[in-house]
Parts: C-alpha cells; structure tokens; sequence
C-alpha cells in the first residue's frame, strides 16, 4: 500500500485528440496510483473522450469549461478535428478566452467548503502560457507536458529559439541539424516541410501569438518538462533537452492507449461485431497495409488520387480509414477506383478501432503521417512503417524513425507532391517479404526488434512511478 500523502493533479490539454487521449491515459495512470486528477477541457470533447474504467471514475474528475463564441470558429466546434485546418487559429483565440473559467476554477477549490483542495501541481500543454500566470496567483508550480518527441523539442530548441528573436527565420534554417545538436544526427525538415512549419507554427495567428512563441512563453513557467518519451528510444536527446532547457526533464514512458474494445465509448460487443475486423478476419496474415492519418492530418485531392493510385499500383489488400479534406464536398477518390479494388480493398469514411485493426493479425504494415501517437500504437504490434509526414512535428518524427530503422518514407518531389509510383515503391519495400530484398528485411525485423519497448506496458509505468517522485521531490 502507497503510505505516500495523495496528490491533486489539474490536467489542461490542447484542444486536439492527439493531445487529450495522451494526457488522459497519463491521468489514468496517475489516478491507478491513488492521485486525484482534474482533468479540464470543453464539454464537448469531454463526451467524446474514452469512458473511464470504473474503478478510476472516482479519482479522476472531469471540468467543463464553455468556450466562448468566437468570430471564424464554427458553432460547436471545440476540437481541431472539428475545423479545417484555416480555422484553428480560431479555436486557439477561443482557447484564450477561458483565462477567466479557469481561474474561477482554482479559485472554487481555494475553498474550504470543497472536499477537493487545490491543485498540488497543473500539467499544461503548449497553448496555454496564461494559465501558469494564473496558477503562480495560487503558488501552484507547472508541468510542460508534450506529445511531441524528444527529438522534435530538442530540434526546436532551447528556450531563446522559441521566441520572435530565435536565430532561424527562414526555412533553409531548418533543413539542417541545428548546431546545439552537439552529436551526429539526421535531424532535419525538407524544404517543402520546412515552408510549412515557418508559415504555420512560427507565423502570427489570429489569436495574436505564434504557436512556438505560445510554447515557448508556457516552457518558461513550468518547473518541470514531461516528454512522452523513454530512455531507451531517446537518451541521447532527453539528455541533451535537460542542458537546453536547464531544469528537469522527467520522461513519462510512452503511454500506450489501451485497447478500444475495453476504453472507449464503444462496447465490447460492437468492436467485436464491426465489419471491417470481419473483413480482416478473411485475409491471409501479414497481407494487408493499414492506412491512416490521424484526426487532423489531411493530403489535397490531387495526392490523395495519387495515393489511391500507387496502392492499387501495389497490388497489395489494403485497409484505408480515410478522411476527406475539409469543406470538400463529392467524391474524393480517383474515378472507378473502388470498383477495380473492390476484391483486396475496404475504403472506409467512419469511426475505425484502430488498435484493434493494428492488433489484427491480418495486418503487415501500416502507411502513416508519422503522428508520435500513431507511431507508438503500430510498433506496440511490431508494424514497419511507410512514412508520408504532412506537418507540423512530423518530418522529425520520420526522421528518427528512419534513423532507428523500422520505417520509410515515401519519397517527395521539391514542391512536397509525391507519384503514384513513390507510393507503390515504399510499399513493396515495407510489405513484400523477399529474401533478396535485404533493405526491407532490415526494416521489418527492427520494427518487430522494437516491438519489445513499445509493448511493454510495464516498463513504461515505471517512468510514471519516476515521475511523481520527481513531483514529490520538487513540490517545495
């Protein structure tokens, strides 16, 4: 039994799933410990998150805050799944508007006539630098929590270069290893990906800030940084991060999301019963690709024809959770299509178990934007990876996976397009199991190699354990 005193842990996550479902999982864990979690977000996403098991719905306690209305930001729209890419600009001015909510919050447990007491600690994310303002009102210390990698922090840099004086300013800057990368490392954005980056994450917004100036101005006030992250795939870069950033950096394991039939919203019976795990229950193990993007990842029309058509070049079955570019109204897909793919293929538009699919022994490999989440999930089930990165941390994500060696990336032209060939090509290296094709050999067997430190959900809760003796530690 844990004689430890209990811990109140507030958790404010950024609006997007890729974010929430990690922290919640870490509250989770938390909460298995003993520790009572408030976990702050809209109400909206807070119905759409996994239900709880029931011996943690006590511990762990949900706070809504409404978000205001805001000009440009849709009616209902709470997520950045719920808006085109344009538009999360908006949600991030709406975010702001919950500095006052969120101090009626502290304040409300200020009081004495609660039986919950203030926070011991708030772990935030990276879009909220005000609420350690206003924490520090409390004398509540923070914790900088990211989904993004160790690689991807350290390549961002030390807290000088998140701010509108960083040294890098054009998209050249970034497609090289920066010089605090003091060891060898392929650590770099293509140019086109670097574009993109300048343009979006260190550009001005609507809300009035940049995003890196956002993570930046929250790194600052926090005590503590949390990577999702372990030793064992990452060492070298959370040892490095410490020094950059000169206060702890505790890593806090990989949180693998647990399986959809026992977590989620959707009972077992459905999971069991949903056709696309009957449609792989029909095919020959290892034979199928799985492919998917994530909640907010979106290719144009043009690169989605021509990754329709370099997985029918591929002649391999396949399983494609698709989402369509957003206000994009008729058909997406290149003209007959499905038609001639109809014998080795399932296009699918709605909901996806996607652990359970990853988990399906059907399953040989799965092509992927390269999300730090998406990444964790497949190599828990020991899949090589065919790498398409689209934005934001995810070309430095293909490069550590590249650099570790369980993955490819589908090779881009100048301008970020790819061919239907390029697609077919990575494929066939990932998929085909040919005794003389040494170079996917190498990837399939690292990816399985691997599978051992992704899996092992044991190991990774000892990181959580490390974790709140660090909270323990540095409370004073």
């Amino acid at each position: 039994m844990n004689t430890e005193p209990q811990l109140h842990i507030a958790v404010f996550p950024w609006l997007a799933f890729g974010h929430m479902i990690p922290l919640l999982e870490l509250s989770k864990s938390l909460a298995k410990r003993g520790h009572q979690i408030s976990y702050i977000s809209t109400p909206r996403n807070i119905s759409r998150l996994p239900k709880l098991p029931p011996n943690l719905s006590s511990l762990i306690h949900f706070i809504p805050l409404t978000l205001p209305k805001v000009s440009g930001l849709p009616d209902n729209a709470e997520a950045t799944s719920d808006v085109p890419p344009e538009k999360v600009q908006f949600l991030k001015l709406a975010l702001d508007g919950l500095q006052q909510p969120f101090a009626n919050f502290l304040k409300e447990n200020s009081s004495s006539k609660l039986k919950r007491k203030l926070p011991d600690w708030i772990i935030l994310d990276f879009a909220t630098p005000w609420a350690a303002s206003l924490a520090s009102q409390f004398s509540i210390p923070c914790i900088f929590f990211s989904v993004f990698t160790a690689s991807a922090l350290t390549f961002f840099g030390p807290e000088n270069e998140l701010t509108p004086d960083r040294s890098r300013t054009t998209p050249e800057h970034f497609t090289v290893p920066p010089y605090w990368i003091t060891f060898p490392s392929n650590l770099a954005y293509s140019l086109y990906g670097a574009t993109v980056l300048v343009n979006n994450v260190y550009s001005l917004n609507a809300s009035g800030m940049t995003d890196m100036c956002r993570f930046g101005s929250t790194l600052r006030a926090c005590k503590l940084v949390a990577p999702r992250s372990c030793m064992e795939l990452e060492s070298e870069y959370l040892n490095l991060l410490q020094d950059l950033y000169n206060k702890p950096v505790i890593p806090v394991g990989l949180l693998q999301p647990s399986s959809s039939s026992s977590s989620s919203n959707t009972k077992t019976s459905d999971v069991k019963n949903d056709p696309i795990l009957q449609w792989l229950d029909k095919q020959e193990a290892k034979s199928v690709v799985y492919i998917a993007f994530g909640s907010e990842a979106t290719l144009s029309i043009e690169l989605l024809h021509e990754l329709a058509l370099g997985l029918e070049m591929s002649e391999f079955h396949f399983l494609w959770a698709l989402r369509k570019p957003a206000d994009f109204e008729g058909e997406v897909l290149p003209e007959g299509f499905e038609e001639r793919t109809k014998e080795r293929g399932v296009v699918t538009l709605g909901w996806v178990p996607q652990l359970d699919v990853l988990g399906h022994v059907s399953v040989g490999g799965f092509l992927t934007h390269s999300g730090w989440s998406s990444v964790i999930e497949a190599l828990q089930f020991g899949h090589p990876l065919v790498l398409l990165p689209i934005f934001a941390d995810q070309d430095i994500n293909t490069r550590m996976v590249e650099h570790r060696g369980f993955g490819v990336e589908v090779k881009r032209k100048q301008d970020g397009s790819f061919d239907r060939e390029a697609v077919a090509n990575a494929l066939r290296l990932v998929m085909l199991d040919d005794d003389d094709d040494d170079d996917g050999m190498k990837v399939r067997v690292k990816a399985k190699e691997l599978s051992v430190i992704f899996a092992d959900k044991e190991r990774q809760e000892k990181y959580v354990d490390d974790f709140l003796q660090h909270l323990r530690d540095h409370r004073d």
